[in-house]
């Protein structure tokens, strides 16, 4: 082979080289923009999520996203978003004022030993009844028992007077009231099972499609507001109170003897 053919085959040899280099060269160029690219967009993706789950974090849960609803009041109610509840004859010249939350195991006890006494009393007369419904111990525990139990009273109480009483005394009885760590009054269908057992709520349609559809959620929040804003200083439950008084001072007056002493005492006042 002449020098120059050499010289001919060694440029050449060299160009190949040199565009092979160009050629490998862009590859390299397109992948790490492919990188790049790839990482921008999953840290953008990881951004938008993380920024997601702040503004659904920072949403207001259902039940708070209630407080400015629209409110549904059950029949047998008067007063401000029908939060105003009392039972009684006409006749009772005053209204004992009952503050209790659903999930409340002392309430639960006042109305196993205590309740068949007022229940007696409402009927005979001798005070008008005033419920005002809490949910308090649902905010101690990022619970939903509370709300939901006290929106399938407001349907109980849209039924009738009478089987507004009897479910709130199924629902504290021994054998349906949940201990206050389970959350147990969250489920409809438990709600609805318990409702089963008074004879005006069993397999009452109109009542299980209220409790189901919840309409009577924004009712509960606007009742549980009347607690947290009440004037006679209540702040636990059981609370009772009479001519805008607090009877109890912290007592929860569990024996019938407590209860009637501290009544008596209110209603003669």
């Amino acid at each position: 082979m002449s020098k120059r053919n050499s010289l001919a085959a060694k440029t050449a040899a060299r160009e190949k080289l040199r565009l092979e280099r160009e050629r490998q060269a862009k590859r390299d160029k397109v992948k790490r923009q492919a990188i790049v690219g790839g990482a921008i967009v999953a840290v953008l993706a990881i951004a938008g999520g993380i920024g997601y789950a702040v503004v659904q974090n920072n949403k207001p849960g259902y039940w708070e996203g209630l407080k400015d609803a629209k409110v549904v009041a059950p029949a047998n109610t008067t007063g401000t978003k029908g939060t105003t509840v009392v039972i009684g004859k006409s006749t009772a010249k005053k209204t004992l004022k009952v503050f209790e939350d659903p999930r409340c195991p002392v309430c639960a006890q006042f109305e196993q030993t205590v309740g068949s006494t007022v229940k007696k009393d409402i009927d005979d007369g001798k005070f008008k009844f005033q419920y005002v419904g809490a949910t308090f111990i649902d905010s101690h525990d990022n619970g939903q028992g509370s709300k939901n139990a006290l929106s399938a009273l407001g349907a109980a109480l849209n039924v009738s007077p009478e089987a507004f009483l009897e479910y709130k005394t199924a629902l504290y009885s021994a054998k349906y009231h949940p201990d206050e760590t389970t959350d147990k009054f969250k489920d409809d269908a438990y709600l609805i099972k318990v409702a089963n057992t008074v004879s005006a709520l069993k397999n009452n349609t109109k009542f299980q499609n209220a409790v189901k559809k919840g309409t009577y959620d924004a009712w509960a929040m606007a009742m549980s507001k009347t607690f947290d804003d009440n004037k006679e200083g209540v702040t636990g439950t059981p609370g009772f109170a009479m001519d805008g008084k607090q009877l109890n001072n912290g007592s929860p007056l569990l024996t019938v003897a407590d209860f009637n002493k501290v009544v008596d005492a209110a209603l003669k006042g």
